[in-house]
């Protein structure tokens, strides 16, 4: 068996959040990416807190939760050089996690704010089309999923996805028990989002 040339990882952060939910939600879109698109990422994810030099070694990393997230002034610093120097971070609210997430990211970038993705940015047409922007997986606030990112020197170095639960479309169809092609729509995005990530790191 071929040798597996890179992991990707779950985002630690402190606050008390659940930055751990979704546990089925990261290998099953790693192995939906191996299988549809021969990425060769390593089969499980790895674990990185957001202060940690591990961070460089990974070229996508995701964040979710429901709740609070702090970022120290050295954690968001770290995140910051991780960012600038070829990283990728995708957020994935899984609700409750917008009002604290738009105040942590602006310690690591003070000067960009958040801005709502045009639906022909490269990411929603990766391998995968996404004319109207990011699937709806969840209900939630019955409001339309959004896509917002943070663009550094032209760059997307942040995507958020907002009201769409893309992470709960990764996980087990037992979980949720969600439509199967609902499922499909949330991985698909999932995997453009790596695939972006790639393409820039």
């Amino acid at each position: 068996m071929a040798q597996s040339s890179f992991k990707i990882a779950k985002l630690k952060y402190g606050g008390g959040g659940d930055w751990y939910a979704n546990k089925t939600a990261l290998p099953n879109l790693i192995k939906f990416c191996n299988a549809q698109m021969k990425m060769n990422i390593y089969s499980e994810e790895d674990v990185v807190e957001v202060g940690s030099s591990d961070i460089f070694q990974y070229p996508f990393v995701h964040m979710t939760g429901h709740g609070n997230v702090v970022f120290t002034d050295s954690e968001a610093k770290n995140l910051r050089n991780y960012l600038i120097s070829g990283g990728f971070l995708h957020i994935d609210d899984n609700y409750g996690l917008d009002k604290f997430i738009r105040r942590e990211m602006k310690k690591a970038f003070p000067e960009l704010s958040f801005i709502e993705l045009p639906y022909n940015h490269p990411v929603y047409h990766q391998k995968y089309n996404f004319p109207d922007g990011l699937p709806k997986v969840h209900l939630h606030d019955e409001k339309p999923p959004q896509g917002f990112g943070l663009i550094y020197q032209g760059r997307l170095v942040c995507f958020y996805s907002y009201e769409s639960d893309l992470g709960n479309g990764w996980e087990d169809q037992s979980v949720y028990n969600d439509p199967e092609e609902k499922r499909q729509q949330a991985l698909r995005m999932g995997a453009n989002l790596l695939d972006y990530a790639l393409t820039v790191f």
